[in-house]
């Protein structure tokens, strides 16, 4: 083999190296010159040995695999799917006897006979051993002088900290002056996503920082590199890094000389030292550490001085009395300003923390106490609750109805009114005035405590728990103004519900499903799909996919999905109720104030994502979707059918439920009303809500969709003309804020209004399915400013036009949807029907990247 012959000279060389080392350490420590035939004798063994140690590594380390199995395979081993491991081991020991190398013979041609090579070699490997063990004995000389140095001047600055800080606080006050006179005010802008350092004044002045820690935050202009989770990146400099690095070297500049001419122990140390020893430590080198800590403190400490007090310094000459005398004062001063300062704020926190519980916590307790009939409908979905709390409403001579989603205030709409019951709907986006009617169905949000009822029916009680729009059901229970109000949910809110009603008059109802509910054992496949089914998932991507690869296996399908407009929803309900379609796909909206003779609900996912993460579905849900299946008459055993993970899913069909223990706490008119005594800018508001502890038992609104919108319009002339009450209600309109274009037209629409034009009208288009949904959104928010603007004229324009887009979105639901592809929210590019997210890889990429630039 080549490489065996190119690698034996170099093991041969490597082991006369090691022999004449082992030779060394033999000799060096004898105080005679033993003979060459005793060292022979007691060494024989072991220089054998380094041949073979130097020999066997060698070869092992130089020879790839593919050499090592050839040279086997040549000595007769089977190699071929061996292990390299294996391979390694068989070779190791087939190369010991290769071409041995005769280490004995080489030792006795180099000092058998020849006694004074021998003993030069005992000279020298003794002399060198000398040398070894005096610079063992001047590197413990000097590691022993260096701790006394250390400890020495750490005892010395510790007790001169002030003294030094003086000259540091000197040199950093003409530093600043300098900088305040010379260097402009930078501040970043940021325009599509990039940030840009902008020139904002020309030089900076004294007089607008109170410390310098709030003149070290200052941007000098400069980039840094700074570095994060491993990976370096470039930022804008602050001051506070540059006297940070200038600190530290002008300490590390005059300390060294400070403590030898202030120190008479470290004069001594050193004399004593150079009279022992030619190596005096370097002063810098032993005490580095020390300066660091040292400059990081100073850092700190000179942060918290007033920056006009520091700047007086500059025109006092430099003398350590003096500048002490200085120092001794203003300590003082800033004592007494900080007494005074931390005073004052006390008084403001207590102020605030008075005007906090004056605005929100009188606001937070039950209303409930009033002479009114309470009637609890509580129990499982599909138990005719909705139905009984209706009936009593029907009967009365006046009645509301507060549904959780336009869509069953639609349905209870037409309802009441098809049964000869004049009712009126009043939702955000529309209203529809029935003449002489005295009921009225509106969604939870369009409760107003001060109109009178005689019943009053509260649906989907359940929602008081929602983090969002929890409170609006809070306020309608606890608010509410009529002889009976009837209280619909689910059993794991009863106990908060009566919680709620305190010593209130209540009737209790439980009800439980007639219909059994039967889960399949076997899992669920698509081809499987038979009449009746509801198959559930938890996107509209994937509600439209599965629909089109059904009426692709010639079924006919309704779909439902939260963004769908409630007159096609209830159009494609229809088709499923009269027949027309056999197989219903829907989002988990079809768990909510639905009832349709519902054979089999299917899940076609057993988990959702929930705005923040992708989790598993809770038990609550499983049972609220699940208890769609099932219809007295026509189905009476609900099936349900997973499909995959079969026995976790049946446990949370079956488990009880954990009870509601909190509820969610908004802000409502009156607390805008007793916010207005003290303040006036909504900043503040958000600021104050963020401050109030909500009461046990409750939870408070994010408002990120109010503070979202109100970032866009914070200190323009939208917050300048417009009231507090006025601009809280345009950011509180109920509109899919995460659309872009949506958010556009919003604010548009209130310059608009501020400025005494006519409104601008929403963009209609209508080239594909997703056009024709944001329309209707778009018309849908055009509609709530027309209401709250009380123009009802031009919103009955509005809504037959957006009745003309719901008609659109049904036909093409109808007709077009098995042309669907799954498409790339971002680059339109298609995706595989079963990509489970929707954006593809590419895009993904790009936005993760560009989401760590811009970090």
């Amino acid at each position: 083999m080549n490489s065996l012959l190119s690698i034996y000279p170099q093991a041969i060389d490597h082991t006369k190296k090691k022999v004449l080392e082992d030779i060394d350490r033999y000799l060096e420590k004898r105080d005679a010159l033993p003979s060459f035939e005793q060292f022979r004798s007691d060494r024989s063994y072991f220089l054998e040995q380094i041949w073979i140690n130097v020999w066997i590594n060698k070869a092992s380390n130089s020879i790839t695999k593919k050499e090592k199995k050839s040279f086997l395979t040549e000595r007769g081993f089977e190699v071929d799917g061996v292990d390299r491991k294996l391979v390694n081991q068989l070779f190791r020991t087939e190369i010991r006897t290769y071409q041995p190398f005769d280490v004995l013979t080489w030792i006795d041609s180099v000092f058998l006979h020849h006694e004074e090579e021998w003993k030069e070699r005992y000279d020298t490997a003794r002399e060198n051993f000398f040398i070894k063990i005096e610079e063992v004995r001047l590197a413990e000389q000097t590691k022993k002088i260096k701790e006394e140095i250390l400890v020495v001047a750490e005892d010395f600055l510790r007790k001169e900290y002030l003294r030094l800080y003086l000259y540091i606080r000197f040199y950093v006050v003409n530093q600043i002056a300098n900088d305040l006179e010379r260097n402009p005010k930078y501040d970043i802008t940021k325009s599509h996503q990039v940030e840009k350092l902008t020139v904002i004044d020309d030089t900076m002045t004294k007089e607008d920082y109170r410390l310098v820690s709030d003149f070290f935050d200052e941007l000098t202009g400069g980039i840094q590199e700074a570095f994060h989770w491993g990976r370096n990146y470039y930022e804008y400099e602050t001051y506070y890094s540059l006297y940070e690095n200038l600190i530290t070297e002008y300490l590390f500049e005059i300390a060294p000389d400070f403590i030898m001419n202030h120190s008479s122990k470290m004069r001594k140390l050193y004399e004593k030292t150079n009279e022992h020893s030619k190596r005096l430590p370097n002063l810098i080198e032993i005490i580095s550490e020390l300066l660091f800590d040292l400059a990081e403190d100073y850092t700190a400490f000179i942060q918290e001085e007033y920056l006009l007090d520091l700047i007086k310094l500059r025109a006092v000459p430099f003398d350590e009395i003096m500048h002490r005398d200085m120092f001794e004062h203003d300590l003082e001063e800033r004592e007494r300003r900080q007494a005074e300062e931390q005073a004052e704020l006390e008084r403001k926190q207590q102020e605030e923390a008075r005007i906090i519980t004056n605005v929100f916590g009188i606001e937070y307790s039950p209303g409930v106490g009033r002479n009114i009939q309470f009637v609890l409908h509580i129990g499982e979905t599909n138990t005719g609750k909705t139905h009984q709390a209706l009936t009593r409403m029907k009967e009365a001579s006046s009645g509301l109805y507060l549904a959780p989603l336009r869509l069953l205030a639609l349905e209870v709409f037409d309802k009441l009114n098809a049964e000869g019951v004049p009712c009126s709907l009043k939702t955000g986006e529309e209203e529809k005035l029935v003449p002489e009617a005295s009921h009225i169905s509106c969604t939870v949000e369009m409760f107003h405590e001060k109109e009178h009822y005689e019943v009053i029916v509260i649906d989907e009680a359940q929602m008081i728990a929602d983090k969002d729009r929890g409170f609006s059901w809070y306020k309608a229970i606890t608010k509410a103004n009529a002889r009976e109000v009837h209280i619909i949910g689910s059993r794991n809110i009863k106990e908060l519900l009566l919680q709620l009603l305190g010593d209130a008059k209540v009737e209790l109802h439980d009800y439980s499903r007639d219909i059994p509910l039967e889960v399949e054992g076997s899992e669920f496949k698509l081809s499987n799909t038979k009449k009746g089914d509801a198959l559930v998932c938890f996107s509209r991507r994937k509600v439209l996919e599965t629909a089109a690869k059904l009426q692709r296996m010639k079924l006919s399908v309704s779909m439902i999905y939260g963004s769908m407009p409630p007159e096609t929803r209830k159009k494609q309900i229809q088709r499923f109720n009269e027949g027309e379609t056999t197989v219903i796909v829907s989002t988990d909206a079809i768990g909510m104030g639905l009832n349709l003779p519902i054979r089999r609900i299917v899940f076609l996912e057993n988990e959702k994502f929930d705005g923040t993460r992708r989790r598993r579905l809770t038990s609550q849900e499983v049972k609220q979707i699940a208890g769609r299946a099932g219809r007295k008459g026509i189905y009476n055993v609900g099936k349900v059918a997973f499909i995959s993970d079969i026995n976790t899913m049946k446990k949370l069909l079956q488990q009880e439920d954990q009870p509601v223990l909190t509820f969610t706490v908004a802000p409502t008119n009156a607390v805008f009303e007793r916010f207005q005594k003290y303040y006036h800018d909504l900043g503040t508001f958000f600021e104050l809500w963020d401050k109030f502890e909500s009461p046990k038992g409750t939870k408070k609104a994010s408002l990120a969709e109010e503070r979202e919108l109100y970032r866009m319009i914070r200190g323009t002339e939208i917050e300048a003309r417009l009231s507090l009450m006025d601009l809280y209600g345009f950011l509180h309109l109920p509109f899919s804020s995460k659309e872009v274009e949506l958010k556009n037209q919003w604010r548009k629409t209130i310059y608009a209004i501020i400025e005494g034009r006519d409104l601008p009208e929403p963009i209609i288009k209508k080239k594909s399915l997703e056009e024709l949904e944001l329309s209707y959104k778009a018309i849908g928010l055009h509609l709530l400013f027309l209401y709250r603007l009380e123009r009802r004229t031009e919103a009955h324009y509005w809504e037959r036009v957006r009745e003309e887009i719901s008609d659109d979105v049904h036909e093409h639901l109808k007709h077009e949807i098995k042309d669907f592809k799954n498409k790339c929210k971002r680059c339109g590019r298609n995706l595989p029907f079963d990509f489970q997210f929707p954006i593809c890889d590419s895009c993904h990429s790009a936005r993760y990247r560009r989401d760590y630039d811009d970090y």
